[in-house]
């Protein structure tokens, strides 16, 4: 599923078609061009199992294909909404495009196209897709955005006459957003007041205005299937909590396997409503929108307390981006300030703009509690926080930003006993270090006989 650009309808169909697939009793596995964590949500929610991202700048193109063949294996249909605008990449090649991940994969593209306030240009805009790269194997079209029945027979003939293209579907203009937007991207699912119903009115969509059978039977991929032999993780040893609520969802589903893959048992928590923190061997916490919940996780005094107090024992934490911050000591937000964790003496603030937007390459050069020294990792980073204050020295921070913002100074990682905390989020396929060095820390820690967290 690719699109002209974002914020064009990609995702209502990509999303649409899915629920409504799954419906039918189909296994539909979804998979999500990166660097991308809510459209993925929403994708697993779609389906009803577990998204996959897949990203040619974080993972080596080996990756991608060993990840795309063990988990579409079983599935009946597979859906990899792409992102961005077909062709855009990071340079004027399209490097780490959509198109360039449908080339690797060998996969045919379903363009979806905006037709507001358009008709025959359509045919146009489909056309150049087309001729910019004729290896990319278009083969049908969705117009979404149809204003009227009209509309609906212009834009389809002049698709069809000019580019050969069957068009597969029109979605018309919905008199409700859907999707609405915050910063550059959808609202996650778990902050949505009445997802299901909005997926269900999805499925409906893609019910009626998609052409399901003839989709199944054009779009289907000429490579072959392979059959990946699973993992027996049976014998798992270390609890490993994330915290895993409205304020923080941002997980790539290989991140948790690989801890899996490594022998641990995922406790999930929620950082809102639990007292304290169970008793685990490590801790996870991902990224998401911890401002917007910033008012109940400062209520939770007693959770908070008891994350700086494990953090203080030496409790092994990774936090990215969003944890980063509830492991700050305030945040301020329309001029209240809200109490948060306290492990690092950070107070943050939140910017209308982005602070840093991107992949990233961060070389890690001093010691820390999970990478080895020489690591080169490859992230990425969406912020919109500041720092308000903070009393640390740029020097002490552990890695270098090689490419991107990090925290400041051109460098990021904050550690503290067994604390590392950044703004770099990693793709457990692309940095296999990541969950080698933080499973080996828990171990080790657990080996010491060091736990208690909550004494």
């Amino acid at each position: 599923m690719a699109g002209l650009a974002g914020g064009t309808g990609k995702s209502v169909v990509s999303v649409g078609l899915t629920a409504a697939l799954a419906r039918q009793g189909k296994i539909v596995v979804p998979f999500k061009k990166g660097p991308d964590y809510i459209d993925a949500g929403w994708m697993k929610l779609a389906a009803g199992r577990n998204c996959y991202n897949l990203d040619p700048f974080l993972m080596s193109a080996e990756s991608i294909k060993a990840s795309f063949l063990k988990h579409s294996d079983g599935a009946d249909l597979i859906v990899l909404e792409g992102n961005r605008g077909l062709y855009d990449g990071v340079n004027i090649e399209g490097g780490y495009s959509t198109a360039e991940l449908s080339l690797a994969l060998n996969l045919p593209v379903l363009l979806v196209v905006n037709c507001t306030k358009t008709t025959r240009t359509v045919a146009a805009m489909v056309l150049g897709c087309m001729k910019l790269d004729e290896r990319i194997n278009i083969r049908g079209v969705v117009l979404n955005q149809i204003g009227t029945k009209r509309h609906q027979s212009i834009v389809t003939q002049a698709v069809e006459k000019y580019t050969g293209l069957p068009v597969l579907g029109t979605v018309p203009r919905m008199k409700r957003d859907i999707f609405p937007m915050r910063h550059l991207g959808v609202t996650p699912h778990q902050e949505y007041e009445g997802s299901e119903e909005a997926m269900a009115m999805l499925a409906d969509t893609a019910t009626e205005h998609l052409d399901l059978v003839r989709i199944q039977e054009i779009m289907s991929p000429i490579a072959t299937r392979q059959t990946i032999a699973k993992q027996n993780n049976s014998d798992k040893k270390l609890l490993i909590g994330f915290l895993n609520d409205a304020a923080f969802q941002f997980y790539y589903t290989e991140n948790l396997e690989a801890l899996e893959d490594r022998g641990a048992e995922l406790i999930s928590i929620d950082a809102m409503r639990e007292q304290k923190l169970p008793e685990i061997d490590g801790l996870y916490i991902g990224g998401g929108f911890p401002e917007t919940n910033a008012k109940a996780l400062a209520a939770n005094s007693s959770f908070r307390t008891s994350v700086k107090a494990a953090a203080e024992r030496g409790l092994p934490i990774y936090a990215e981006c969003g944890g980063l911050i509830y492991l700050g000591e305030s945040i301020e937000l329309d001029g209240d300030v809200y109490p948060l964790a306290g492990v690092f003496p950070i107070r943050f603030g939140m910017s209308a703009n982005p602070q840093a937007h991107g992949y990233s390459i961060v070389e890690v050069d001093k010691e820390n509690p999970f990478y080895i020294k020489g690591t080169e990792i490859k992230g990425h980073e969406f912020r919109y926080s500041t720092i308000i204050e903070w009393t640390g020295e740029c020097e002490a921070l552990t890695m270098k930003m090689k490419r991107g913002v990090g925290f400041s100074g051109g460098r990021d990682g904050l550690t503290v006993k067994n604390v590392l905390a950044l703004y770099t989020h990693t793709h457990a396929l692309g940095t296999p270090e990541w969950a080698i060095g933080f499973m080996k820390c828990c171990s080790e820690v657990k080996n010491a006989g060091l736990s208690n967290w909550n004494e």
